[in-house]
């Protein structure tokens, strides 16, 4: 029976001139072209990798800028509610009531990031004050805050509203 399998087997023979030609030359010719299509690839991975980054830190900038300036202008509209609160304080300092709001809004504003330009006592900074009037004050030195008119405020390193101040000459 496997005298009969073996006659419908045909055996081919192989010579070395049926070989493949491919030479030591031709192998190097490939493998240097594969290094320079990965090392293409590669360089399209990493400069995709950084774009894709650079847009993450964008859009996150973005969204923080926008938060930042949304902040910016509810605090903004807030402030004539402080400013409000300072009067009733000057006009009635001793009224718990008013003392009480003032605590709460300035907590408010402490919790959000905003603060107080410090004023009296300071010397005349026009980031800061805007000098509406002159008084001559022989007790102060010149350019010297000796009263407020109306706070300014600062949100983070951002100027809300600057100082209405009167000056020493």
């Amino acid at each position: 029976m496997q005298d009969e399998q073996n006659k419908d087997i045909e055996i081919e023979s192989v010579s070395v001139d049926d070989a493949p030609t491919d030479t030591v030359a031709d192998k190097n010719i490939d493998v240097e072209k594969l290094q320079s299509e990965l090392a293409e690839i590669n360089d399209k991975y990493l400069r995709l990798a950084a774009e894709l980054e650079n847009t993450r830190r964008r859009a996150a900038l973005d969204a923080e800028s926008r938060a930042r300036n949304r902040a910016m202008g509810v605090a903004e509209k807030i402030l004539p509610v402080m400013d409000a609160v300072d009067a009733a304080l000057k006009h009635a300092p001793d009224d718990a009531g008013i003392q009480s709001m003032a605590r709460a809004l300035e907590s408010a504003f402490a919790q959000i990031g905003i603060t107080k330009i410090e004023s009296i006592g300071e010397q005349l900074n026009p980031m800061f004050h805007n000098a509406i009037q002159v008084i001559e004050s022989p007790n102060h030195k010149t350019n010297t805050i000796i009263d407020e008119m109306q706070s300014g405020y600062m949100f983070g390193d951002t100027i809300l509203r600057t100082s209405m101040v009167v000056v020493a000459k």
